[in-house]
């Protein structure tokens, strides 16, 4: 195949978008989520999230268990249907011949997808390596950086376990200076925040680590603010956008970072075991491969994915999510989601001894809060909402925080949301104290 020939393929694959008629989605839901188009054409983002006719396309679209209620999207989601049918399809396909078939036509439609991604996250596809999560993605920036012996880095307690880990081996093996800033939230001031971290600044801090959104309680970090005020002082921003892309309607050079990494996972509902990284281009050279590549140095962002044999049916079938989330839009979804939250967690809030640690205001949260009841632990409240009501969440118990994360997503019904209520609500009632 000629180079030109290439070049027209991988754009074309590209702009035909969710609804060519190649695509699973378009197959699967072209005609009906055209006509649920036209009817709320007119509303604005937040009237679409209240509007149940809607939605219910959406959940139908998904195979999610009815047996639980599934609250714990902020850990994974699970897939629509078209997107499991693709990695299924990919997968049969691959079997056929794995040696032919996955590395001579599924790695074909790498740059496709490298290319779709970079329409939904706003950037160059040349600044996008495609991975399994966004520990892969944000491991591979943290050993990958130049720090040496007394450099510091600035996180806190509440960024993920496995980031804080990364940076201690490195301080542990190589002498770099790790601070981690302690957080009591929820926190609706944006200056608060920001002043913390300017605050830890010393002429030897190279590097911030941001987590975009908390993922224990679901606090929306001001990382643009971050980004600022850090490259005026000559600080590079490493965000941990795991429980953000996909979600939170933003393009990821808006936030003014040096580099990015997610699980797509989550909220894009992609198959589970992939990941995004972004790193700004100009910086992709300084950055050396976690693993072995013939130029770690170069400026191409592909050496990042020399990880041997991979998952080609998981990787192709982000596509697909990357099509149902466009088709819904990322502004209706994110205000779908944080609707959701809101409605449950604005009603528990009135019932003595329940407690959020999640702000309700949109700007400092979305679809994760966090919630309490006095004289219970959260792994007791976590085992009376799945015991007696069959619903799933997650204990935490992590530094300073002490809940029960709940988290819905766009499959999740109101009649699902009400069930939650009343479980809180009888489960508060029959708490000690």
């Amino acid at each position: 195949m000629t180079n030109n020939r290439r070049s027209f393929l991988k754009q074309a694959a590209v702009l035909t978008g969710a609804f060519s008629a190649t695509s699973l989605f378009n197959q699967a839901h072209a005609e009906e989520w055209r006509k649920a188009e036209a009817r709320i054409s007119n509303l604005t983002p937040q009237q679409i999230a209240q509007d149940e006719d809607y939605w219910a396309i959406i959940q139908r679209a998904y195979s999610a268990s009815t047996n639980i209620m599934i609250l714990n999207n902020g850990g994974v989601s699970p897939s629509p249907i078209v997107v499991q049918e693709a990695v299924e399809r990919y997968n049969q396909l691959s079997n056929q011949g794995p040696s032919y078939y996955m590395w001579r036509i599924l790695d074909q439609g790498r740059e496709p997808l490298r290319e779709k991604l970079a329409l939904l996250a706003g950037s160059s596809p040349e600044e996008i390596a495609v991975n399994r999560n966004a520990t892969e993605a944000l491991n591979t920036i943290i050993y990958g950086l130049d720090l040496k012996k007394g450099d510091e880095v600035i996180g806190t307690r509440q960024d993920y376990p496995h980031m804080r880990q990364a940076y201690l081996q490195r301080q542990a093996r190589e002498g770099i200076v790790y601070k981690q800033l302690s957080f009591d939230f929820p926190i609706e001031n944006d200056e608060q925040i920001v002043k913390a971290y300017a605050d830890a600044i010393t002429p030897k801090t190279k590097l911030i680590h941001v987590t975009h959104v908390i993922n224990w309680v679901g606090q929306i970090m001001p990382v643009r603010k971050i980004c600022d005020m850090a490259h005026v002082r000559g600080i590079e921003v490493i965000v941990d956008g795991a429980h953000s892309f996909g979600l939170l309607d933003f393009k990821i050079p808006d936030l003014n970072c040096d580099y990015f990494g997610t699980s797509l996972h989550k909220f894009l509902s992609a198959p589970i075991g992939s990941g995004m990284m972004w790193i700004k281009k100009e910086k992709i050279a300084k950055v050396w491969t976690l693993l072995c590549d013939d130029n770690p140095q170069s400026a191409d962002i592909r050496k990042f994915e020399n990880i041997g044999t991979r998952s080609f049916p998981i990787e192709q079938g982000i596509g697909e999510a990357v099509n149902f989330h466009n088709a819904i839009g990322s502004k209706r979804k994110e205000e779908r989601i944080r609707y959701l939250k809101n409605y449950w967690a604005s009603r528990v809030q009135k019932v003595p001894k329940v407690r959020l640690h999640t702000s309700l205001k949109p700007e400092y949260s979305c679809a994760i809060c966090g919630v309490s009841i006095d004289g219970m632990t959260p792994q007791e409240v976590d085992n009376a909402l799945f015991g007696k009501y069959k619903i799933h969440t997650t204990s935490i118990v992590i530094e300073n925080i002490k809940c029960v994360r709940i988290t819905p997503h766009v499959y999740t019904t109101i009649a699902d949301m009400d069930k939650l209520v009343k479980a809180i609500t009888e489960i508060a009632a029959g708490a000690k104290g």
